[in-house]
């Protein structure tokens, strides 16, 4: 099993927070999640996400999953 540093997701956070004018602060607020933890995501730090994390996201969003990660060929 490969390590967990060797994953190729890709988190697009902070560009659909970019276009959509929010900032990290308020989507937490949104979401009911700490900005820290948002921040880890963005910053593609992140270990896991959790189903009810990613719908809040995507409902906050107005984004599907596939907006907001990609995988890196």
């Amino acid at each position: 099993m490969p390590a967990d540093d060797d994953h190729k997701v890709v988190c697009h956070l902070d560009r659909l927070l970019d276009e959509r004018g929010m900032t990290l602060a308020a989507l937490a607020e949104t979401i009911g999640v700490t900005a820290v933890n948002l921040s880890v995501l963005k910053n593609q730090r992140a270990r896991a996400v959790r189903f009810s994390t990613l719908t809040a996201l995507c409902d906050a969003l107005g984004c599907q999953p596939g907006d907001l990660f990609t995988v890196a060929r």
